[in-house]
């Protein structure tokens, strides 16, 4: 009874006790089960009219496309600046992609299988594919159906599966690289629709082509002179507050601007330092005697030069102007002198020189590298005079060659090197013409037949030594604490400006950034200072980065919020533009009044000579000697001939003209053709505004700069 008169005496306790755990239970689950939600907010790279992109599904797509680039480009790595244009492109082909299945959606267009196959291999292939290299015929260049069908073959999970498992992985590669494209293809089928049916609402009718064909149907040919709108100054014309307001909502639409920010940063060139330069040049010296003593000429090169020796003999229109001049004065074992340019020293020693082809032309039949056996077996029969182009179609792995009887196509000793190996190189220049011979490669066996060669020419090997100099480490160094130290006793934003200029350094001040922004400025790889940026409030000052061959120091300005630039942001810009159309006006009028009937008179006052101008039209874009001046074009179209005109004020200064000829075109009126040509223009502005309207039409948030 005791315990329980105790447990009723704390009841109030106990309740309080049992709410909290309660409440511990179920806010534990809400979290929990709201991990979720909160991983996917953090994980979300973009959004786009409530789709979210992730960043898992945006790196694939990035990683994809870095593959393709590199297999089309034969790079390893790509550098920071390539990414971001990588990155860039991916998340530009993702918006629109989702923005185009959206609408197309609603719409009811699809491009379907059998559309798609009629693209990829049907009779009307897509000229993104006749345009691949790789689907091209060597020697005439134009597309090669035979290879396409050829390249599906081989890129068919039933066919990789037989190949030796090396080989398998660059198979699966070049069928990823193919899905890209097709998938590529399909979307721009899909664009192409879509541009197609909007062009169809305005198409071009029997009033535009005969609008088309007066535009040109006229050329003039003029006498003017001019009066700069430099000659009036600034002071001669007043622009109210008042003026430049109202051009600014006149023009209110075309203000629109993302969020930014706006910096100022002191940018220091990482340089080598006449210490670095010494002690390059007595790097250079000492090598150019070791060449001169050693003849270990190619373990020189490859330790010390930023090219790597090429065992290889080339002809002289191969060779720069400097390597010319050294080969057509030297004898074989001279070493050039030390030649210093663009920051790079450079010599080299005359190797050796021969009579021989430049080039030739080969054919291959490439079997598995455990293929010894059959290889020799092959080159038996070849050798009994077996047809080459027959074998090679039937056993040759390399079934792009082997749909061309096995053919390569033409090698220099340097292509032959360093496409294949030195041992190819070796066998493909010494054999005769028709001859046949095995050799290795790290691509298989090669049975190879030299099928014709050019005619022998001196030909020419060189050993180069080059290199850059650079900033040493304690260059680098002493730079980097010059600057840490500069920072750490100037670390207020507000005082940047005069403290970086007592120091020295350069700073660069009321630049907006965006977060679509890559760099800043010309400044490669600056990304992380935009990032930083966008993670900072005003005032605040950065680290020092070290972007490509530079330091900065950058400080939040201020804050641009995403809507319309200010009136103040643009008042001095418009109040520019406002003043020279007074400036216009007031040349305008004080030529007027002078009342002159020659454009000699006219030349005389406005300090320019009379010049001339032939074949303007309506049409025509950009005058020669002016620039674009639409109001002018104008003008001449409807001027008569010797009559003198009035001043007219153009965009870049006030002219007089005078028609002295005009001749209709020789060019006959064909309504059909202007209109297809209109209709033709329509679709083209179309197709390539498409995804600039949808973006404009669409609620995007891009949340890149979390990331990148």
């Amino acid at each position: 009874m005791a315990t329980l008169e105790k447990i009723r005496n704390k009841a109030g306790l106990l309740v309080v006790v049992v709410g909290v755990a309660l409440f511990a239970f179920i806010i534990g689950d809400f979290l929990n089960s709201g991990s979720t939600f909160f991983r996917q907010s953090q994980e979300k790279i973009a959004e786009i009219n409530g789709e979210v992109i992730s960043i898992h599904d945006y790196q694939a797509r990035v990683d994809e496309m870095t593959e393709v680039y590199k297999m089309q480009t034969g790079s390893n790595n790509l550098s920071e600046e390539l990414m971001s244009q990588v990155r860039e492109s991916v998340f530009q082909s993702i918006t629109q992609e989702t923005l185009l299945k959206e609408l197309t959606s609603k719409i009811g267009i699809t491009v379907t299988p059998e559309e798609l196959f009629d693209m990829v291999q049907g009779e009307n292939v897509s000229p993104m594919i006749q345009q691949m290299p790789m689907f091209q015929n060597p020697e005439t260049k134009t597309f090669d159906k035979a290879a396409l069908l050829n390249f599906l073959k081989t890129i068919d999970d039933d066919n990789i599966a037989t190949f030796p498992a090396d080989q398998q992985g660059q198979l699966i590669q070049a069928k990823n690289f193919w899905l890209f494209w097709e998938k590529n293809i399909k979307q721009q089928a899909l664009n192409n629709k879509v541009s197609t049916l909007l062009a169809k609402t305005i198409s071009a009718n029997v009033l535009d082509a005969k609008d088309l064909f007066e535009s040109k149907a006229e050329n003039s040919d003029i006498l003017y002179t001019h009066q700069s709108y430099s000659t009036i100054p600034d002071s001669a014309v007043v622009v109210s507050d008042s003026e430049v307001k109202k051009m600014y909502e006149q023009r209110k639409e075309a203000y629109k601007q993302d969020e930014g920010r706006v910096i100022k940063y002191i940018s220091v060139d990482i340089t080598p330092s006449q210490e670095d330069y010494d002690k390059a040049k007595g790097e250079a010296e000492k090598l150019r005697e070791e060449l001169i003593t050693s003849d270990k000429v190619a373990d020189i090169v490859n330790d010390a030069s930023e090219t790597p020796y090429v065992n290889a003999f080339v002809s002289n229109k191969s060779l720069d102007s400097k390597a010319k001049v050294f080969v057509n004065t030297s004898e074989v074992g001279t070493v050039s002198d030390i030649d210093f340019q663009d920051n790079k020293y450079r010599f080299m020693k005359f190797v050796d020189k021969t009579v021989a082809p430049d080039s030739v032309k080969v054919a291959h039949i490439m079997l598995a590298t455990t293929s010894t056996a059959q290889a020799d077996s092959l080159k038996t029969v070849l050798d009994k005079g077996g047809n080459f182009g027959e074998l090679a179609k039937e056993y040759s792995l390399d079934t792009n060659s082997a749909q061309n009887n096995g053919e390569l196509g033409w090698f220099t000793e340097i292509a032959a090197l360093s496409n294949i190996n030195e041992e190819f190189k070796n066998a493909v220049f010494s054999l005769p013409v028709n001859s046949v011979s095995i050799v290795e490669s790290l691509y298989g066996i090669h049975i190879i037949k030299v099928l014709e060669k050019t005619s022998s020419v001196e030909k020419y090997k060189l050993a180069n030594v080059e290199f850059t100099v650079t900033p040493s480490s304690k260059t680098y160094s002493n730079i980097y604490n010059d600057l840490n130290q500069f920072v750490a006793k100037n670390n207020k934003a507000d005082k940047l400006d005069e403290a970086a200029k007592e120091a020295g350094y350069s700073l660069t001040s009321n630049v907006t950034v965006t977060a679509k922004d890559q760099t800043l400025g010309f400044i490669q790889n600056s990304r992380p200072v935009i990032r930083w940026a966008f993670e900072h409030d005003k005032g605040n000052m950065s680290e020092i980065f070290e972007c490509d061959n530079r330091f900065v120091v950058a400080a939040v300005q201020g804050k641009l919020k995403e809507g319309y630039r200010s009136l103040n942001s643009l008042s001095a810009e418009l109040k520019r533009e406002l003043a020279i159309q007074k400036k216009g006006e007031k040349i305008v009028e004080d030529l007027t009044s002078k009342n002159f009937t020659s454009l000699e008179a006219y030349a005389g006052v406005t300090g320019n000579a009379v010049d001339t101008v032939k074949f303007i039209n309506f049409a025509t874009r950009s005058i020669a000697g002016m620039g674009v001046e639409p109001k002018l074009n104008a003008y001449i179209s409807l001027a008569k001939i010797n009559e003198l005109n009035a001043p007219v004020a153009g965009t870049n200064g006030v002219y007089i003209f005078k028609v002295y000829n005009r001749e209709k075109s020789a060019e006959e009126y064909n309504e059909k053709n202007l209109i297809e040509e209109l209709n033709q223009a329509n679709l083209y502005r179309i197709g390539y505004g498409l995804s600039a309207e949808l973006v404009k039409m669409s609620e995007i948030k891009d949340n890149r700069i979390r990331f990148y």
